[in-house]
This record gives structure tokens, C-alpha cells and sequence, in this order.
């Protein structure tokens, strides 16, 4: 009898053009998974000996809704012998705002630099999962220096990628996260976020290095220098994260002009905005606006503890991110009562900080992902 029924319905919706509801998408779903090559030379020079697919999932944007997000998943060819292959999740560092400039174009066309730092993950037979970032490689506008965006964009790719058919990844699969700069924020936002966002993730570690923690800093400090299109880079982010913030209506002619002709800009070419200053671009004091004040403010370091050990790195001569920033961010987790390893570097500038900290960001993640407990220098 109940067989007769459910033929029967089945031959109703067939028979009047009905389906059944879809599923509602949820964060961490596989959208598409497509074989992909990697190289690590351009000119498809030296082919990165791995499995590797271009993904589609689907995240959570800083105002809580749905979007779809790209990246690419590497997994070793070689067997992994003793339970579950671990997963790493590695967010990068600036790449621009235009989709040319996502990592997994840069990875296909052989000119990914931070394929350096990620290979040494695939050395130890780790998989790895790269984010490109909300609208980035996608439809929009990428969410530049939206924190909470990053953070979930970055937990998301590692729980699309358990899921990937053909890759032989495990949802129970020990997972660390890495990134610098741009990719340290996003690194440090998933271990904030993971608690109540991905409580799903058997989360090891994080490593997080020169950490943008206090964006509002972060744009006083670049403001006038030859790294503004940083800051005013972030400025288009956060407006295409926040529509309330409406930067278009704010600016001058100039500022408009200006900003419009950067949107599609990869990080090298942001230096046509060297030496500017947002008073250039806009006349009112675009950083003590209330609503610019909240905005940064819900995206600020520091203020929830994460729940497993954390690597922060940072250059003493950043002339980026204030080293006093990754500092403060520090103590504030150390108060908190986080595991903390602290590492002041002396190199002179950002891009310094990043290749002294990076391999030994990697081994200390390492270690995590294999069940090593951590210590602090709280």
C-alpha cells in the first residue's frame, strides 16, 4: 500500500510539472568540483605533482547571507597511510580586487607566489585548500579586508573540500589554518569564528602572521603612504561588504574616479594611489564616520578568545601592518587565556616577515595537525 501511494505522487509530480522543494544551500556545500593543473612557473612551467580541482561552495557573506565562493584544492597523489589526511585550509595574503587577480588564476597560470609556503604543506602529505575570497574569481566585488566575510570564506573551502568526490578527504579529518597579512586576518577570523560558525571542524591550530588585527590603525597608518591603495582598497572591500556604507556617495569626483578605475586592479598596480591621502578622495573624515566607526569596529581582532593554539608572526619593520598591531592582538589572546606562540621577527619590511615566519609557521602547524600539544610564550 505505501508503495502505491509514493507511486502514485511520484506520478502526479511528474505528471503536472511539480518538483519537490530544493535543499536549502548550506555553508561548506560543493557547488562544483573540476579537475584542475597547477604550475608553479608561468608559461605552464613545472607542474605541481598533485590532484587538484576548482572548486565552487557556498559560504556565508558579513551579513549572513548565502554566496557562492571559489578556490582550489591540492591533494598529495601519494597515499596517506595512518588514519585521515589532514587538511590544510591557507588563506593568501593581497592579491587585488579584480578576478584576474585570484589565486586559483594565478596557480593555473603558473604565477602564484605563496605556492612556495603551500607546497611545503604538500611535502608532508597535507591537503590543502586555498581560498579565492568572497567576490574574487566570482560575481561582485571581492569583500577586501572583511574580516568576518574572509573568515567564513576560508572555514567553508575546508568543508567543501572533505566533501569533494574523488579526493579521499574525511569530514573527521584534522584540519590547521594558515595565512599572512591580508590571509593572516582571515586566518585569525576562522579561529575566532570556527567555535560557532564550523563547530563541525576538528580544528588543530592556527598560524596567523603580520595580522592586520585593528583595521581603523592599520588605515591612519597608510594614510599619505606609498602603500594607500591598500588601505583604500579595503575601503572599496568594506563598502561592497556593507551596502549601508555607500562609498560612491561619499567621495569627490576625484575620489570616484579614481576608485572606480582600481576596482579591477591586482595589488602591483594599486601603487598609482601612492602618496595619497582619504582626504583626497572624499571631504568629511571618511574613518570617524559612526557608520564606517561600527563597521571596522565588528571587524577588529581580538575580541572573542580562540579555542586552540595560535602562531602570530610579525616583522618588527612592517611598514604595512604596524608591529604594534600583531602586539596588541597578542595580548589581548594571551588575556584571554589562548595558547599562544609569539614570534617577533627582525626583518625590515612586510614581505621580509612573511619569509621568515612562513616556514616556521608551517612546521609549528605541523606539529598541531598531528596531535603535538602546543606550548605558550604567554
Amino acid at each position: 500500500m505505501r508503495r502505491s501511494v509514493l507511486f502514485l505522487v511520484a506520478f502526479l509530480i511528474a505528471a503536472l510539472g511539480l518538483a519537490p522543494p530544493a535543499r536549502a544551500a548550506s555553508p561548506g556545500t560543493v557547488v562544483s568540483a573540476q579537475p584542475t593543473t597547477v604550475y608553479l612557473l608561468p608559461g605552464q612551467l613545472l607542474k605541481v605533482p598533485v590532484n587538484a580541482w576548482s572548486l565552487h561552495y557556498n559560504s556565508t557573506s558579513a551579513i549572513g547571507q548565502i554566496n557562492t565562493v571559489s578556490g582550489t584544492l591540492l591533494v598529495p597523489k601519494a597515499s596517506w597511510l595512518i588514519g585521515r589526511r589532514p587538511v590544510i585550509g591557507y588563506a593568501v595574503g593581497t592579491h587585488g580586487l579584480g578576478d584576474q587577480c585570484a589565486p586559483s588564476a594565478s596557480m593555473r597560470e603558473g604565477r602564484e607566489a605563496e605556492l612556495a609556503l603551500v607546497s611545503l604543506f604538500l611535502l608532508k602529505g597535507f591537503a590543502v585548500v586555498v581560498t579565492d575570497y568572497e567576490g574574487l574569481g566570482t560575481p561582485g566585488t571581492h569583500t577586501y579586508m572583511a574580516g568576518i566575510s574572509q573568515g567564513h570564506a576560508v572555514l567553508d573551502s575546508v568543508r567543501a573540500a572533505m566533501r569533494v568526490p574523488g579526493a579521499g578527504l574525511s569530514t573527521a579529518a584534522p584540519v590547521g589554518i594558515m595565512g599572512y597579512s591580508q590571509g593572516g586576518a582571515s586566518a585569525a577570523w576562522a579561529a575566532q569564528l570556527q567555535p560557532s560558525y564550523a563547530p563541525d571542524l576538528r580544528l588543530r591550530g592556527v598560524a596567523a602572521g603580520g595580522v592586520p588585527a585593528d583595521l581603523k590603525a592599520v588605515a591612519e597608518h597608510l594614510d599619505g603612504t606609498a602603500n594607500f591603495g591598500l588601505g583604500a582598497a579595503a575601503g572599496v572591500g568594506f563598502d561592497a561588504a556593507y551596502p549601508e556604507l555607500d562609498l560612491e556617495a561619499d567621495l569627490n569626483d576625484r575620489g570616484r574616479a579614481l576608485l572606480a578605475d582600481a576596482s579591477d586592479d591586482c595589488v602591483g598596480e594599486l601603487s598609482k594611489l601612492a602618496g595619497l591621502r582619504f582626504s583626497d578622495l572624499s571631504p568629511i573624515d571618511l574613518l570617524n564616520q559612526p557608520k564606517w566607526v561600527a563597521r571596522l569596529t565588528e571587524n577588529r581582532l581580538g575580541a572573542t578568545a580562540p579555542r586552540v593554539p595560535m602562531f602570530l608572526y610579525h616583522a618588527q619593520g612592517d611598514e604595512i601592518i604596524p608591529h604594534a598591531v600583531g602586539a596588541a592582538l597578542r595580548s589581548q589572546y594571551c588575556s584571554a587565556g589562548v595558547t599562544v606562540r609569539w614570534a617577533s621577527f627582525p626583518g625590515g619590511n612586510h614581505v621580509i616577515g612573511a619569509v621568515e615566519g612562513g616556514p616556521l609557521a608551517i612546521e609549528w602547524l605541523a606539529l598541531r595537525v598531528i596531535g603535538v600539544p602546543a606550548l605558550s610564550t604567554c
